[in-house]
């Protein structure tokens, strides 16, 4: 009875324990503690191998680390676990693809097959799962024709992609179109884009196509009308950039940069290096060698291992001398 007792009371603690474990790794996750989120999965599924959850998670520890052979393990467990749940094929597929960008072209190839079945089997398993069919569209305009690839079949999934979110469906046919070098009708799809979500990803989509196309006085008109709609201080770094790269707009570009340094937080993503190497670029063409000169001894003096702040400082001082 004492044994028995002992049983009834071990079997609550056992559950909440692993419970707890979960918890706890799925913090590491959110907080980008990967390594920990890592160890942690892999102590808990030696209690307990056959956990979704758990198997799922350390996947995306995985994935998140890079490491493409382990999470294709994990992810290959789920896909022989639970065969008709999308998202697992999705994550698979996707593992797939990651461990092809990573190695030889020749050997790439060999993972081909297995991305697009696993791919169409969650787009079939799903007809309303987004992520696939992006993937799908990113994967038949990327591949080569002998292999796989068409744009006719890209087109279809971002049909459907239109279908589920309109949104979506514009951003999937800008980025077909762009890739296959018709900006006109990328403009044009992105532009439907802004005018349905408005989001900052459709606005960024647009200024970088017309980055591409070596239109900036077009990127940064964009930029702005993002940025009446988004009150997003890293949007005045990008108008520096842009200004400072193609020497358009230079006071511009000079007062949103100062902008952005004002109000910098950790949340706006470049550092202020960045910005301060910007504003050397922007005096530089101005003539302002000496202001360029200050402002990229701040940008190496906070970064000093980047090595094109160095090499714009070397560009500053030949002009002075």
């Amino acid at each position: 009875m004492k044994q028995l007792l002992i049983f009834l009371f071990a079997v609550p603690l056992i559950s909440f324990g692993q419970v707890s474990s979960l918890d706890d790794a799925k913090q590491f996750l959110l907080k980008k503690r990967y390594i920990q989120a890592e160890k942690t999965l892999e102590r808990f599924l030696i209690e307990s191998p056959s956990n979704i959850e758990g198997i799922e998670l350390l996947g995306d520890a995985f994935g998140q680390q890079e490491k493409w052979d382990d999470a294709i393990v994990e992810y290959e467990k789920l896909v022989e676990m639970k065969p008709n749940v999308a998202n697992y094929h999705y994550k698979y597929g996707g593992a797939l693809g990651m461990k092809a960008l990573n190695i030889s072209k020749i050997r790439a190839v060999t993972f081909i097959g297995d991305i697009k079945i696993a791919f169409l089997k969650a787009a079939e398993l799903d007809p309303k799962h987004i992520d696939t069919r992006w993937a799908l569209v990113e994967l038949y305009m990327q591949l080569p024709g002998i292999i796989g690839g068409s744009k006719s079949k890209s087109l279809k999934y971002a049909d459907e992609l239109e279908a589920l979110s309109k949104v979506d469906g514009y951003l999937a046919k800008g980025y077909i179109y762009e890739y296959d070098d018709e900006p006109e009708l990328a403009e044009g799809f992105y532009k439907k884009a802004i005018k349905i979500g408005g989001s900052l990803t459709c606005f960024d989509k647009l200024t970088n196509l017309y980055e591409s196309q070596k239109q900036p006085k077009k990127a940064i008109a964009n930029i702005e009308e993002a940025k009446s709609k988004h009150n997003r201080n890293a949007l005045h770094y990008q108008i520096g950039k842009v200004a400072a790269e193609y020497n358009v707009e230079l006071n511009k570009g000079e007062q949103c940069l100062q902008t952005y340094i004002n109000n910098y937080s950790s949340a706006d993503g470049v550092p202020k290096a960045w910005a301060n190497y910007r504003l050397a670029q922007i005096h530089k063409h101005k003539g302002n060698t000496s202001e360029a000169l200050k402002y990229i001894d701040l940008a190496i003096t906070d970064l000093p291992k980047i090595k094109v702040f160095q090499e714009e400082k070397t560009h500053i001082l030949k002009l002075k001398q």
